[in-house]
Formats: C-alpha cells, structure tokens, sequence
C-alpha cells in the first residue's frame, strides 16, 4: 500500500536540460500557453512549446518490461493508460506480456491521431476526472506525468478515478516533483504544463487522502 518505487529516473536523468535557456531565451508564458493546447506543436514543434518530436525509439521497452515483472502483469490482463499520449508506453506493454489487452485515454486528440497504429483504436480522447469504464475494470492501472497538469479540484477526482477503475493495489503514478529548492526552481523554469506543484510528501498526502492505495513515483529536475 502506497509504495514508492522509482522505474523511470535512469531515462529521465538521460536527456541533459538547460533549465535558464528556457526562461531567458524564450517567452516562457507564450510557449507555455501553446503547450496547454496539447496539439502539435506541444509533441512535433519546437522544443521550446514541448516535446520537439515525440517519435516511436523503443524507449519505453525496458520499463513497460520492468513494470509488467514487478506487478506480474499476464496475458489477458487488461491495462490502462491514464494520459496515454501517443500509447508507445500501452504498445511495449504488447511487446512484454503478448495477449494483454491496453486501453489508453489522453486530453490530446492530436496524441491519439498520432498514436502508434497498432494500438490506436484502442485510445480514446478524454480526462482523467471522468474516466468512462466501471469499477475496478482493469488489472493495471498506469499514469505517467499527467496529473500534475491538473488544478487542484481535477486532481483530487482524478485520483479517486484511477483507484475506482483498478482492482486492489495495481496502480502507479509517476509525477514530477521537487525535494529542494534547487529542484523547484529547475522544475518552474523547465516545466510547460503543470499545474499542480508538490513535494513528494504532499503528494502521498493527496493520494492518501482520495483513497488511492497503489504505487506511486516521481522524476526531479535536479
């Protein structure tokens, strides 16, 4: 119960970011407000509105493999992403445990239409306050640097959301967070979307008190 568990720092801490370019180079508020549109630019435009070119390179392999150990995830499982983006997490899943069945849903239809197309129609364009499918429906429940893109009011139901559709303890949340001032900073300055800023503390809060009883992570800008 409420167990935190760190499956993706190694990837995270892989790509080198240059936190004051960001702020001193660009208009950090215009950029910030083409990334909330989560359209194009936000995946395939410049790097200063988001991702500069989110493209399929196997990244996610070896963690989707990780995870599927970790929570002996089987085939005929039924997995859910909960801000599934462009579903490359949802496809290694396939790769890892042949026979699961994924489910993606993500704010971005422009994610979606871009989707890997072996997984594609299996995700729908949605929020994480309203999830469409019944009581504990999925096996796994999963949620990758979404929920902090959320106010305060959505993120409270969007975690009571996520332990509702999964069964028992087979969820994980992975957020970014801060443990210090230096990564607070380094968070405000490279951050584009977020809305929700805490440390890890008051994240286990927020989960604690919404009933939400899985697993739980977080990447840091240190």
């Amino acid at each position: 119960m409420l167990q935190e568990i760190d499956f993706v720092s190694a990837l995270h801490n892989s790509t080198k970011r240059d936190y004051v370019q960001r702020v001193v180079e660009f208009d950090k508020a215009e950029c910030a407000a083409v990334a909330k549109q989560f359209g194009r630019d936000y995946w395939d435009g410049e790097r200063q509105y988001g991702y500069g070119g989110y493209r399929y390179d196997g990244r996610w392999y070896p963690i989707a493999e990780k995870i599927a150990k970790h929570y002996g995830i089987k085939p005929g499982d039924r997995i859910l992403d909960v801000g599934c983006g462009k579903g490359y997490l949802l496809y290694e899943f396939t790769q890892a445990v042949p026979g699961v069945e994924v489910h993606g849903i993500d704010i971005s239809q422009y994610g979606i239409d871009d989707a890997k197309p072996e997984v594609r129609d299996n995700l729908i364009q949605g929020h994480a306050r309203e999830l469409p499918w019944p009581d504990d429906h999925f096996d796994f429940v999963i949620s990758f640097t979404t929920l902090h893109n959320l106010k305060i009011m959505d993120l409270f139901k969007s975690v009571q959301e996520i332990a509702r559709v999964g069964k028992g303890d087979k969820q994980y949340i992975m957020l970014e967070s801060y443990r210090n001032e230096r990564e607070k900073v380094n968070l405000l300055y490279w951050q584009l979307t977020c809305e929700s800023f805490y440390s890890p503390e008051e994240w286990r809060w927020i989960y604690e008190t919404n009933g939400y009883t899985g697993d739980y992570g977080f990447i840091v800008f240190e």
